[in-house]
């Protein structure tokens, strides 16, 4: 098959219509994550099935992230446009079909329709960011896209909110509709690539057992310690023939002439220390996000919209530090920045965890503002390191690594994290509207919470130093990084 091997954008003026649209996909996906929370109880009294709900996060959650390698790879071999283009396409086509939806069972499956579309927005957006932007305004636009799930996260709520006050839980889907046809004819529009024409072969067989064994895998995730439990025949087959596929894979890699999955992301040490960083980012915010809320709501009585408030601290933070990161680490380096950052993560969730035992709306506020300082400091200079480290036709594998690895540890944080909740509150009786119960409950997972910051330290400081300072002016769509960013990368 024919291929395109570098990003053409022509004059930098052009670059603005590209990033809107790389916004707009990015809003796309931010706002379904957050829409929909708010919006089950309405679901559920028009359609049922309160027991399935789960599986509308569980379904799109696994399909995304199950999908994100092969798109990335499919990106640097037949080009970023038509990628993007496909998981946009195929997002809308799920959007309309879940709004249409007649039960339960149906909803699931098109949520797992959205999610193979959402498996290409996500990695492609960052990757055309990567393609056409310099190494110093890479953190800039970075902040952009953050920015987006900044408003995501407070407009989302809101307008699943307001579809359920007027019983209309289908609006929460249509409103993708026009967001998706903007993103596709402004990517359509205005985004070209220089086709450079090459014979590739695609890897079929390993992207199919990629898919299978970490459908497998995530499932067991998922699932484990809710449909069963975890020492359980169930639990010990599905993980078992998740590892079993998982091994095949990498048997059917050696042999491929262009993998799916380059095993070379796993040996070298930049990118390995990357995506673990990216691991504990995914880990420490699901905690965050899914505890947060209820310490507040059922700890001091706040109420929904107050204790989502005190943490869109945290989504205004990481934009901010996402932002400045640029100017840190064009002076300092990446693994310096990062490592700022992790000890901000350290030393907030250590802050959350010490005033666990006593909730406070301004407290979990500051520190979850400090939090996001940190995340951004420490995930877009370990993203734009791995970046600069490869050219432009390994540079889509590298972005889908890193963004996998981050759900790899949202799925691992769920599971680890939730389940050290379970127990602390069934050890207190099991009752999950005692305030008592909930902030012992919470802090526990603030302590696990901050165990993940430390561990997201410890990846920051296995990043290999820089040589030298970026050059700010190096374009990140040339084949090879011009200033070497970080050559200690193998």
């Amino acid at each position: 098959m024919d291929a395109m091997t570098k990003t053409d954008v022509g004059l930098r003026s052009e670059r603005g219509p590209i990033l809107l649209a790389v916004m707009v996909a990015t809003a796309v996906v931010a706002m379904d994550v957050t829409v929909i929370a708010t919006a089950v109880t309405s679901i559920v009294g028009d359609i049922g099935g309160f027991a399935q709900f789960p599986w509308l996060f569980s379904a799109y959650v696994l399909a995304q992230s199950v999908t994100v390698p092969v798109y990335a790879k499919l990106a640097d071999t037949i080009g970023r446009k038509r990628i993007i283009l496909f998981g946009l396409s195929v997002f809308l086509l799920g959007s309309v079909l879940c709004a249409l939806a007649w039960d339960m069972p149906s909803l699931t499956a098109f949520r797992a329709v959205q999610g193979i579309g959402a498996g290409a927005i996500l990695p492609i957006t960052i990757t055309i960011v990567g393609d056409i932007y310099t190494i110093e305004e890479r953190a800039r636009t970075q902040g952009y896209l953050a920015s987006v799930w900044a408003i995501a996260a407070v407009a989302g709520p809101s307008l699943g909110g307001l579809f359920a006050m007027i019983d209309f839980w289908r609006g929460i889907f249509l409103i993708n509709i026009p967001l998706c046809a903007l993103a596709i004819w402004l990517l359509a529009r205005g985004y070209h690539e220089t086709l450079e024409r090459r014979a590739h072969r695609i890897d079929y067989a390993g992207a199919a057992l990629l898919t299978v064994s970490l459908s497998l895998l995530l499932l067991g995730v998922l699932e484990g310690g809710n449909s069963w439990a975890w020492i359980s025949p169930a639990s010990f087959g599905v993980f078992g023939a998740g590892l079993a596929v998982l091994v095949a894979f990498v048997l059917v890699e050696r042999r491929a002439t262009e993998p799916v999955l380059a095993l070379w992301v796993l040996t070298r040490r930049l990118l390995r220390a990357t995506n673990l960083v990216s691991l504990a980012v995914g880990a420490a915010l699901i905690g965050l996000t899914a505890f947060v809320p209820t310490y507040l709501v059922v700890g001091v009585g706040a109420s929904p919209l107050v204790a989502g408030l005190a943490l869109a601290t945290l989504t205004i933070g990481w934009p901010i530090a996402a932002s400045l990161s640029g100017r840190v680490y064009l002076r300092f380096g990446f693994r310096s920045t990062s490592i700022l950052g992790a000890v901000l993560v350290v030393a907030g969730t250590a802050a959350l965890a010490a005033f666990g035992p006593a909730p406070s709306i301004v407290t979990v506020a500051i520190v979850s503002f400090v939090i996001g300082l940190g995340f951004g400091f420490a995930s877009v200079p370990a993203l734009i390191a791995a970046q600069s480290s490869v050219g432009w036709d390994e540079r889509g594998v590298v972005t889908g690594a890193n963004m996998f690895a981050r759900s790899v540890g949202q799925a691992l944080g769920a599971a680890v994290l939730g389940a050290v909740a379970n127990a602390v509150i069934a050890d207190l009786g099991g009752d999950e509207t005692d305030p008592a119960t909930m902030i012992f409950a919470s802090t526990a997972v603030f302590v696990g919470a901050s165990v993940v910051a430390v561990l997201l330290l410890a990846a920051a400081l296995m990043m290999p130093r820089e040589r030298r300072t970026p050059d700010p002016t190096a374009v990140a769509s040339e084949p090879e990084p011009v200033t070497g960013p970080v050559p200690d990368a193998s």
